[in-house]
C-alpha cells in the first residue's frame, strides 16, 4: 500500500486564515505576558521582591521547576529577567508583523519554542503569582502552534485538531468543574453573584449584575450548554465545526465584555479559530456554500491530489501529534474523574494541562483596604488615607476599569487573600515595604496618597462591597456601596 498517496489528507489547505490568526494572535498575547513580567516581576519576585525568586530557586530543583535562571551562566537577576522579557517581546512582534511567516516551513518552530522556553523559565519560578490556569494555557498553545509552519507549507491538520482538543479541555473542563462543584451552578443561581464577586470587575460588570433574575438563569443555562455540548462539535465535519467555534467565540466575547481575566478569554478565542475553515468564512461574505471537502477526499483517494508539503514536514507534525497525544492520557482521565483537578499541569513543561474555573462561586465580595497616616497618633478617620490599586475595587466612586488582557498580579493576589486563601507572608512584606516607602512597590499601585513619603503608621481594614443600586448611584454618584467588617491588621509602624 502506498501510504504517501494519503498524505494530502494530513494537510488542511482550507485553514490558512485560521493559521494566521493562531500565529499572530498567540504571539500578541505572548507580548502582553512578557510586558507584564517586565513591569511587575522585579517588584513581586525580584532580588528585593515580596517573594524573592533567588530564594525560591535555592530551595527547589530543576527537575520540578525548569528554568534558564538555574543555569550557572545565567543566575537570576532583575536585569537578566528584563532582558529575557525584551527578547520575548521582540520575538513575538516578529510573528505579529508577519516576518517569520515569510521564512521556510520550520521558521515558526525556533521562534515559538524560544518564546515558550523563556516564558516557562519565568512561570517556573513565579510561585503563586504565576499559579493561574492561563499561564499553562499560554505555554501549551505556544508550544503547539510552533508546528503550524510558515506560509510555505499547508497548515497541518493534526496540529489543528490538537488545538481543538485544547479548546475542548478548556471549555468542557470548565463546564464539568462547575457541575461537580458549587450547587449554585446546578440550581441556576450562580450568575446572580458572579458579576459582582468576580476577581476583577470591568466597566460593564455592574450593568450585567443588575439584570433581572430570569436573565441570570439564562446566562447560567447558556454557560452549561456551550461548555458541555458545543466543544464536542468542534470535531464534527464542516460546517458544524465552524458553527460550534463561532458559538464558543461569542460566549468568550461576552466574558471579555463583562470581566477581566487577563488573556484567558482572548487566548481561548484565538485557539478556537482552529476549527473555522476558509470556506466557511468565504461563505459568510457571499461566496456560497462549498462542498466541504467531499470532492477533495475523493480526489485524494483517486490519486489526483499530491501533498503540497515536504514529506519531512508531514512526518514531523505526525510525531509531534503522537507525542502530545501520549501526554493527553492523564488530562483525559481527569476530565471524567469525580475528583477532577482544576488548572493542573501533569508535567513540568506545562504541556497538555487540565483547565477550569469557578468550581465554587463566591457570594459575598470582601475587599482589603490598606490605609496609612502621617500622624503618629491619629485622632480621627480623616487622618487615614487609602492606597488605591490599579484594578481591584477600592474607592467607592471609581468605575471598575478595563485592564485585560493585561494581568495585574498584585490585584489578583489581594482578591485571593480577601477570600482567606494563600500564604499571607507576601502580604506582610507588602505592608512593610509600604511603611518603608519602597518605590518599586508603589509603582504597582494606582495612587500613593503620600507621594513617595513613608507613612508613620499603616493598617488594613476589611469591607463587604456590593454594587450601588441605580437610586444610590443617582443620589451619591457611587459605583460601589460598602460596609466595614473589621480590622485585619491594626495600626503599626514598621517591619514585624
Amino acid at each position: 500500500m502506498d501510504f504517501t498517496a494519503w498524505l494530502p489528507l494530513l494537510e488542511a489547505s482550507d485553514y490558512t486564515i485560521a493559521r494566521e490568526v493562531l500565529l499572530r494572535g498567540v504571539a500578541a498575547l505572548y507580548f502582553v505576558a512578557f510586558l507584564g513580567a517586565f513591569n511587575q516581576f522585579p517588584a513581586l519576585l525580584g532580588e528585593r521582591g515580596l517573594s524573592p525568586a533567588p530564594e525560591f530557586i535555592e530551595r527547589t530543583s530543576a527537575r520540578s521547576k525548569p528554568s534558564l535562571f538555574r543555569w550557572r551562566i545565567t543566575p537570576y537577576s532583575d536585569r537578566l529577567l528584563r532582558s529575557v522579557c525584551l527578547i520575548g517581546m521582540v520575538l513575538s512582534l516578529s510573528v505579529v508583523v508577519g516576518i517569520v511567516q515569510l521564512g521556510p516551513a520550520w521558521a515558526t518552530i525556533p521562534v515559538f519554542l524560544a518564546m515558550w522556553w523563556l516564558y516557562l523559565s519565568i512561570v517556573s519560578i513565579g510561585q503563586y503569582y504565576y499559579g493561574f490556569g492561563w499561564e499553562s494555557l499560554l505555554l501549551e498553545v505556544g508550544f503547539i502552534v510552533a508546528f503550524l509552519g510558515a506560509s510555505e507549507v499547508a497548515p497541518p491538520l493534526l496540529i489543528l485538531l490538537f488545538l481543538r482538543w485544547t479548546v475542548f479541555r478548556v471549555e468542557f473542563g470548565a463546564g464539568m468543574i462547575k457541575m461537580r462543584g458549587d450547587t449554585s451552578w446546578r440550581d441556576f443561581t450562580a450568575m446572580n453573584y458572579h458579576h459582582q464577586t468576580q476577581p476583577m470587575p470591568n466597566p460593564l460588570s455592574r450593568w450585567a449584575h443588575q439584570k433581572p433574575q430570569w436573565w441570570h438563569k439564562v446566562e447560567t443555562l447558556g454557560s452549561h450548554v456551550i461548555q458541555l455540548v458545543f466543544p464536542w462539535l468542534l470535531f464534527f465535519p464542516q460546517p458544524i465545526a465552524s458553527i460550534a467555534a463561532c458559538v464558543i467565540i461569542f460566549s468568550q466575547l461576552a466574558l471579555v465584555l463583562t470581566g477581566n481575566y487577563a488573556w484567558l478569554n482572548w487566548l481561548t478565542i484565538v485557539v478556537t479559530c482552529s476549527a473555522i475553515s476558509d470556506s466557511f468564512l468565504h461563505s459568510l461574505v457571499g461566496g456560497g456554500w462549498p462542498d466541504w471537502g467531499g470532492d477533495y477526499v475523493a480526489a485524494v483517494v483517486n490519486g489526483q491530489v499530491a501533498a503540497q508539503s515536504p514529506m519531512s514536514w508531514i512526518v514531523l507534525t505526525v510525531v509531534v501529534f503522537l507525542f502530545l497525544s501520549v501526554l493527553s492520557w492523564q488530562p483525559l482521565l481527569n476530565l471524567f474523574s469525580s475528583r477532577q483537578l482544576m488548572n493542573a499541569s501533569f508535567n513540568r513543561w506545562h504541556l497538555v494541562n487540565s483547565y477550569g474555573a469557578f468550581g465554587s462561586m463566591t457570594q459575598v465580595r470582601r475587599e482589603l483596604i490598606i490605609e496609612g497616616t502621617m500622624n503618629t497618633n491619629p485622632s480621627s478617620e480623616v487622618d487615614w488615607r487609602a492606597y488605591e490599586f490599579k484594578g481591584k475595587p477600592g474607592d467607592v466612586y471609581r468605575r471598575a476599569p478595563q485592564v485585560a488582557p493585561y494581568h495585574l498580579r498584585l490585584d489578583w493576589m489581594m482578591w485571593f487573600l480577601a477570600l482567606g486563601s494563600g500564604d499571607a507572608l507576601w502580604f506582610r512584606r507588602l505592608l512593610d515595604k509600604l511603611v518603608d516607602g519602597d518605590p518599586t512597590i508603589r509603582r504597582l499601585l494606582r495612587t500613593d496618597p503620600f507621594d513617595g513619603q513613608a507613612p508613620m503608621l499603616i493598617r488594613v481594614r476589611v469591607f463587604e462591597y456590593r454594587y450601588a443600586t441605580a437610586q444610590e448611584r443617582r443620589e451619591t454618584g457611587q459605583w460601589w456601596s460598602r460596609n466595614e467588617l473589621g480590622v485585619l491588621v491594626p495600626p503599626y509602624g514598621g517591619a514585624a
